[in-house]
């Protein structure tokens, strides 16, 4: 990835002014006034399905009988997503694209066929204030299960940087040994923001992120950036070693997130073509397409259907349309909050419930340096899917009237 060019839009007074206005902000990224060209029609809310454009390397640890190799190929998926999730929206627009802020109770739903079968995702907008997006995606026929929530705090020093709280659980059966599973606790990068004064930010991840397993094995994934190894954007290391033991490394990883890389068994000090076990480049593995329901179809709520005339009005640049049509669903929405808050009711989650503790961030939090209680005071609640939520909701049926009478008490549609 070169340099970015200047962007020619980058030029007026709005770009100037959102420059200004960063440069002493400290909360919520999507809460930015931003200027039309960096608007996107996209909500947070679809970035967990960056979780799995690779179905097939996401169900791949259930088939493996050694507990190291599944751990190296936990390692192998995770560090597969980290181009969809934080370098495909500038490498598709030219630029890092502002997304939408979703509203509480916001929906994101769809599937993945392919050689892997059926992979279900669910994402779902848990919080508001702060901001907190859940989600689950399954497998069916592996059964491996990831399900997690996230958030974000951003600050500006020279650039903006946000740190992500919240974590994600893997669990996969055990390959012949029926009814028993492993678990997987994953940390999130912080990142930060490039490009900016040239009009054209993209995302670069800094610091660690770590995998640690019930099974006694952790990850270690440092985010390098420009020249520290390759002299390359992106670049990273990562190293796999039985839990607590940082020294004794089984595997190692190193290349660019957003291109190709490779593993080798040990260390990286004796890597060369006899230790090379594996090679990923995103160019030549596309990502498997998501099935999403037509619009017409999906649930008020959804995000594709709820944000329609705000995406059509980006689309158009009409940014007048688009702030009318934000201000019926933000209306809506604090009038909803008002009405819950006088009838004293909460906002029922449809997919997720927040629990009290959880047996998995109790046993391995301590190794990757999280917080047991999972960030409750910053995201929430310690989000989980909730099976018999997501068997009601499967079960629900919605009129066509009843579509209608939702989305005008809670979208102002």
């Amino acid at each position: 990835m070169s340099d970015p060019a200047p962007n020619p839009q980058a030029t007026g007074s709005s770009w100037s002014s959102f420059l200004k206005s960063i440069a002493s902000f400290n909360g919520d990224l999507s809460s930015l006034t931003a200027p039309p060209f960096i608007l996107s029609s996209t909500s947070l809310t679809e970035f967990s399905s960056y979780w799995c454009e690779h179905p097939s390397v996401f169900a791949a640890p259930a088939d493996e009988e050694d507990p190291a190799k599944r751990a190296l190929l936990v390692l192998k998926w995770f560090l597969t997503t980290l181009k969809q999730q934080y370098a495909s929206r500038s490498e598709q627009y030219g630029n890092e694209k502002k997304p939408l802020n979703p509203f509480l109770g916001e929906l994101f739903l769809g599937r993945w066929e392919d050689g892997a079968g059926t992979t279900d995702l669910i994402s779902e907008q848990v919080n508001h204030h702060p901001p907190a997006t859940a989600y689950s995606i399954k497998n069916e026929a592996s059964g491996v299960h990831l399900q997690g929530y996230n958030a974000q705090k951003a600050s500006f020093s020279k650039t903006i940087n946000i740190k992500q709280i919240g974590h994600a659980l893997l669990t996969i059966p055990v390959p012949s040994k029926p009814g028993e599973t492993e678990t997987y606790l994953i940390t999130l990068p912080s990142l930060h923001v490039e490009g900016l004064i040239f009009g054209a930010p993209f995302v670069e991840l800094d610091g660690a992120s770590y995998i640690t397993s019930s099974t006694g094995y952790t990850a270690k994934t440092s985010y390098l950036g420009k020249g520290w190894v390759s002299g390359k954007k992106n670049s990273f290391t990562a190293t796999l070693y039985p839990t607590g033991n940082e020294k004794d490394v089984l595997y190692n990883c190193a290349g660019q997130w957003t291109k190709a890389f490779e593993i080798h068994s040990g260390p990286v000090k004796h890597n060369s073509s006899k230790t090379l076990i594996d090679t990923w480049d995103p160019d030549t593995t596309p990502a498997s397409e998501l099935i999403i329901a037509p619009v017409e179809k999906q649930h008020p709520l959804e995000s594709r259907r709820a944000w329609a005339a705000v995406a059509e009005g980006i689309a158009k640049g009409d940014m007048d349309y688009v702030g009318r049509e934000k201000t019926k669903i933000e209306q809506a929405q604090r009038a909803m909050r008002k009405k819950e808050q006088a009838e004293g009711k909460m906002w029922e989650r449809r997919y997720f419930t927040a629990r009290v503790e959880d047996d998995a961030l109790q046993t391995l939090a301590a190794y990757v340096g999280l917080d047991p209680n999972g960030d409750t005071d910053r995201t929430g609640g310690l989000w989980r899917f909730d099976p018999a939520k997501a068997d009601a909701a499967k079960g629900e049926a919605l009129s066509d009237e009843e579509k209608v009478d939702l989305a005008r008490e809670l979208l102002g549609q």
